[in-house]
C-alpha cells in the first residue's frame, strides 16, 4: 500500500532519534560506507591499547560493538557525550566493558588527566578540540577519527533551505592543521564523497531529526512546503540522491623517548 505524504511524516517523526543507530533506516535509505573501514581499524588499534577513549560516543553502539568483537579489550575504557538524552545508553552499552561515561560539552576540556590514554577515537564529531585530544593522550598514543567534511548532504541542505554558500574546500588541510599546532603527527588523512539515497520522505525526516545540522532548525511545521516539493520529486523518480562527505585522519602524539 502507497503511504500518503501525512502518513510518512508521522512515521519520520515518531521514531526515536537517541543513539547513533541508523537501522531504522533500512529499506528506505542507503549511504555508501568508506573504503578504508573503520570498524576495523579502530579494532586493530583497540587491541593493542591498554587505556581508551571514545568522544562524541553518541549511544555507545559502535565502540561497544569493537569492543565486543575482542579477545581482551583494554583495561580502562570511557567515553564522552554532549547530549544528555544518550548518556545512559552509552552506559548501558559501555558496561560489559567497565566502560565510564561522562557529560560533556563538545567544546568543554575533557575530565581526564593529562597523558591518560593510549588511544582517542571519535566517529561523526562535530567538534574537535585538538589541543584537549594533545593533552589526555600518552606519549606515542594515538587518535584515530572519521569525520564529516564540509558540505556533507549539500543536496539534502538545499532541497530544504535552498542555496547555501560554498564550503571551504580546505576543511581537510585545518584538520591537519589543527593536529599539528597541537603537536601531533599526522599519519594518515584521506577524503571521500559516498552516495547517499533516499526513498521515501520518511526517511528524510528522521534524518533530519537524527543529523540536525543539515538542516539547521528544521522542523516538519516549518519545512512542510519544501518536504511536500521533495516528496513528489521522490515519487517520480523513486530516489533523491545527495553525498556524504567523509574524512579519516589518524595521528600520533611525540613520544620523546
Amino acid at each position: 500500500m502507497t503511504r500518503s505524504f501525512e502518513q510518512l511524516l508521522a512515521e519520520g517523526m515518531a521514531e526515536p532519534v537517541t543513539g547513533w543507530d541508523f537501522s531504522w533506516l533500512a529499506g528506505r535509505a542507503t549511504e555508501e560506507r568508506p573504503s578504508w573501514g573503520y570498524a576495523r581499524m579502530l579494532t586493530e588499534r583497540l587491541g593493542s591499547a591498554a587505556a581508551a577513549l571514545d568522544l562524541q560516543t553518541g549511544g555507545g553502539e559502535v565502540f561497544a560493538e569493537v569492543l565486543g568483537s575482542l579477545p581482551r579489550p583494554p583495561a580502562t575504557v570511557a567515553a564522552t557525550e554532549s547530549w544528555p538524552p544518550n548518556i545512559e545508553l552509552a552506559r548501558a552499552n559501555l558496561r560489559p566493558f567497565g566502560g565510564s561515561v561522562a557529560l560533556v560539552a563538545e567544546d568543554a576540556a575533557l575530565p581526564f588527566e593529562g597523558g591518560t590514554f593510549d588511544l582517542v577515537a571519535s566517529r561523526h564529531p562535530t567538534v574537535t578540540d585538538w589541543t584537549e585530544i594533545a593533552r589526555v593522550l600518552r606519549p606515542g598514543g594515538r587518535y584515530l577519527s572519521q569525520g564529516i567534511g564540509s558540505g556533507s548532504n549539500r543536496e539534502l541542505t538545499e532541497a530544504i533551505m535552498g542555496p547555501v554558500p560554498v564550503d571551504d574546500p580546505t576543511w581537510a588541510r585545518q584538520a591537519v592543521a589543527g593536529a599539528e599546532a597541537a603537536g601531533l603527527i599526522v599519519l594518515d588523512l584521506r577524503t571521500e564523497s559516498l552516495r547517499a539515497e533516499f526513498h521515501d520522505i520518511g526517511a528524510v525526516v528522521y534524518f533530519l531529526r537524527k543529523v540536525p545540522w543539515t538542516v539547521p532548525g528544521f522542523s516538519v511545521e516549518r519545512d512542510r512546503e519544501r518536504l511536500a516539493e521533495l516528496h513528489e520529486r521522490i515519487r517520480a523518480e523513486g530516489q533523491f540522491v545527495a553525498h556524504a562527505e567523509r574524512f579519516l585522519i589518524e595521528a600520533r602524539k611525540p613520544d620523546p623517548s
